[in-house]
C-alpha cells in the first residue's frame, strides 16, 4: 500500500510538472515574461507534540503570492525512526523510516492548504525528536523567500506544542 502511494504521488507531480512546462503559467498566474517560472511564495506552518513516543505533527501551507502553484510537495523529516500511530492523511505518504511526504493541493496566490494532522509513533521513547520541514517540490515556481517554508523545530519529551 505504502509503495502504491508513493508511486501515485511521484506520477501525479510529474504529470503537474509536465503540464505546467508545456504551458507556462498554468494553474498559476501568468509570468513577467514569456518562458520565466512562476513567482509563488511558499510558507510551511503547524506545530509538533511529542509525549511518551507520540509525535503529533500539525501542518498547513500558504501561498503568499504572486501566482498561484498548482500543488506542491512538502517534506518531514524526522530525528528518529517513526511509524504511523494512526493512518497517515491522504495526501501523505512514507519517503522512508524517517520520512513523511505530504501534498499540498492547489495554493491560490494568497492562499493556504487544508491543515493535516499525522499520528506517528517514534521507535522508543526518546527523550527529544527534531522535525525538519522543508518542500521537496514546489511545481517549478520561483520562491523569493525559501525561508519560510524551511524549519527545524526541536521537541522534547513534554506534550507541549513547539510551533514553527
Amino acid at each position: 500500500m505504502g509503495v502504491l502511494r508513493k508511486v501515485v504521488l511521484v506520477l501525479v507531480s510529474a504529470a503537474t510538472a509536465v503540464v505546467m512546462g508545456a504551458a507556462p503559467g498554468a494553474g498559476a498566474s501568468a509570468p513577467g515574461r514569456s518562458g520565466e517560472a512562476p513567482e509563488a511564495d511558499l510558507a510551511h506552518h503547524g506545530h509538533v507534540s511529542l509525549s511518551g513516543g507520540r509525535l503529533t505533527v500539525l501542518l498547513g501551507s500558504e501561498n503568499h503570492g504572486p501566482s498561484g502553484l498548482a500543488g506542491a510537495t512538502v517534506r518531514l523529516d524526522f530525528s528518529a525512526a517513526v511509524t504511523e500511530g494512526g493512518p497517515l492523511p491522504p495526501a501523505c505518504l512514507w519517503g522512508g523510516d524517517r520520512t513523511v511526504l505530504c501534498r499540498t493541493g492547489r495554493l491560490r496566490p494568497v492562499g493556504r492548504s487544508e491543515e493535516l494532522t499525522l499520528d506517528l509513533r517514534t521507535a522508543g521513547t526518546p527523550d527529544e525528536i527534531v522535525v525538519r520541514v522543508d518542500t521537496a517540490w514546489n511545481g517549478g515556481a520561483d520562491d523569493p523567500n525559501p525561508e519560510n517554508h524551511r524549519h527545524r523545530v526541536l521537541a522534547p519529551d513534554t506534550g507541549d506544542r513547539y510551533a514553527f
